[in-house]
């Protein structure tokens, strides 16, 4: 099959999320012109006077639509690179955050603190009386680590479940020990929902545990981007190891490769990476199981070119599935995690026969 090169997509990857950043900045129930969204951020940025800008729109694009926009892009970046290090690390096409409970687990650490931590320490999902930078900063530490504990935990006991006496990890065996894991997080979240919340709390962290970018502001932001680019740096710079895994363990151990160390350390560098996600925006399923397979059918599973253009794509992809999210139904907002599950689940399925065939 005829390939791609990477790098000029690379680059009408970046003029195409660039130019769609700017478009919906400037969509919602106040229609921005792209033209007046430049000139606010160019204006905030201290590049021109931004004489012609008015405080509504400098209101609606800076402080609202745009900490949103920058958290889409970054979870997106991160989920998606995430799968596709796990693909490449388990030899499994089916591996990702969410399928492998990770997720699942994340979740569950978040909700404890949301239902029975952040409240005896004051603070809310929807923030404090503090300023918004604090209290959005406060909230997303506080929730977030213990998202990743969560996270962490269920990624051992995914792999201890998993693992078989030689100390391999068979790839059908993984994917239904993160399933099981996935489901016993999924009920004890719902029992904290249900017995530790009250009515309103309930249905907020319900809300939440969909996925959605609603409650994020300039604090949360600000720590989704700072992790983006750490993990699609860090990841990237991995690639050549990752190509020596593409014909199995043994085959990178023949390169030099230390193969449990590597495991082991990626695997928890991407659960902590999705359960710092789940902390700010909840569990968002699929990105990392589709974005990696399209982009792998593009430019092959070179990894120096798999991983930033699927961290591209995963940003494409939840921008604009975050956008649909709240744009679809007037007056309120679909949860973005139904609108990715929507999408990904025909994938998976896709998958699923594409693997009974080769059986």
């Amino acid at each position: 099959m005829l390939r791609a090169p990477a790098w000029p997509l690379g680059v009408v990857g970046c003029v195409v999320l660039g130019v769609s950043a700017v478009v919906v900045l400037g969509l919602g129930s106040v229609q921005v012109a792209p033209v007046d969204v430049v000139e606010v951020v160019a204006r905030r940025l201290r590049l021109v006077d931004g004489a012609g800008v008015t405080v509504l729109e400098d209101q609606i694009v800076w402080q609202l639509r745009l900490p949103r926009v920058l958290a889409a892009m970054a979870v997106g970046a991160v989920l998606a690179q995430c799968g596709a290090v796990m693909q490449s690390l388990l030899g499994n096409e089916l591996a990702d955050p969410f399928l492998l409970g990770i997720s699942g687990g994340a979740a569950l650490g978040a909700v404890v603190a949301l239902t029975v931590g952040m409240p005896l320490l004051g603070l809310s999902l929807l923030g404090t009386a503090a300023s918004e930078v604090a209290s959005g900063v406060a909230a997303a530490v506080g929730v977030g680590g213990a998202a990743m504990a969560g996270a962490v935990l269920t990624l051992v006991l995914v792999l201890a479940l998993a693992t078989d006496r030689s100390g391999t990890l068979p790839a059908s065996r993984t994917i239904l020990a993160g399933v099981a894991i996935a489901q016993l997080a999924s009920a004890a979240t719902s029992m904290l929902i249900i017995l530790l919340g009250s009515r309103d709390t309930a249905r907020q962290v319900l809300a939440w545990t969909l996925g959605s970018f609603a409650g994020v502001r300039a604090g949360s932001a600000v720590l989704l981007v700072v992790l983006g680019l750490g993990v699609v740096a860090g990841l990237t710079a991995t690639a050549k190891t990752l190509d020596a895994f593409a014909f199995g363990e043994t085959a990178a151990r023949s390169m030099g490769v230390d193969v449990r160390r590597v495991t082991w350390l990626l695997l928890v560098g991407t659960a902590l990476a999705t359960a710092a996600t789940v902390g700010v925006v909840g569990p968002i399923g699929f990105v990392g199981l589709v974005v990696p397979h399209l982009v792998r059918l593009v430019v092959g599973p070179g990894h120096r070119g798999l991983l930033p253009l699927t961290a591209l794509a995963g940003a494409l992809l939840m921008l604009w599935a975050d956008t649909a999210a709240r744009s679809l139904a007037p007056g309120q907002e679909i949860p973005v995690g139904i609108l990715t599950a929507a999408v990904g689940a025909p994938v998976l399925v896709a998958l699923l026969r594409r693997q009974a065939r080769r059986a």
